[in-house]
């Protein structure tokens, strides 16, 4: 599957069919190349929540407006951030360059993050967004179907996986397959209207 066909076959779906689960070996494809996704000074911020005990998806269901596709799906993952991630270690993520160019983005790195939450947390977040993309166009591109989902109690899921203190939760995407075709897609705006040259007016 080409990359244009699998995003525009990508739909949020709804309606999946509970029986089926992903494979081990499928899982670790998925997030093979999920791990692929940039991120800034290549801190890999994101970290993957595999939820695949039954009784804590009905707990975390019960917590996501009673939403069908958190247990019906083959795979829930909760896709979270460490926002501590740029200080843990950081030139563990440039081993393989000479060392004078490693503590050049070491320091890089603290003098960017050090002291700014904000800054920590947009930019985990834009991480955790572009693996998500990531990991839906990849599910697409192996035959199965997703749903992105921010519809939960995200402070109850975080007590219900245990997150730690300096980690948020970003996202769901849920992965299965489909048992139902999803709703027309809504309207796209004109390029023209989301587009804008150079600057706004």
């Amino acid at each position: 599957m080409h990359v244009s066909e699998a995003i525009g076959s990508r739909r949020a779906v709804k309606k999946f069919d509970p029986e089926h689960r992903l494979t081990e070996a499928e899982i670790e494809q998925l997030l093979s190349l999920t791990i692929k996704t940039p991120t800034a000074f290549n801190i890999q911020n994101w970290r993957f929540v595999l939820v695949q005990d039954p009784e804590l998806r009905r707990q975390i269901r019960a917590v996501s407006f009673d939403q069908a596709q958190v247990t019906d799906g083959s795979l829930l993952v909760v896709l979270c951030a460490d926002l501590k991630a740029w200080d843990k270690a950081p030139a563990r993520y440039w081993s393989h360059v000479p060392p004078a160019r490693q503590q050049t983005l070491v320091d890089m790195i603290r003098a960017y993050y050090g002291g700014k939450e904000a800054v920590q947390r947009d930019e985990a977040m834009r991480s955790c967004g572009l693996a998500a993309m990531t990991l839906m166009l990849a599910a697409r591109e192996m035959g199965y179907d997703t749903c992105p989902m921010d519809g939960f109690d995200f402070a109850k899921v975080g007590e219900l996986i245990n997150l730690p203190a300096d980690h948020a939760i970003a996202m769901f995407v849920v992965i299965g397959k489909k048992s139902a075709e999803p709703h027309r897609r809504g309207n796209q705006l004109p390029l023209d209207e989301v587009t804008v040259r150079d600057r706004f007016a």
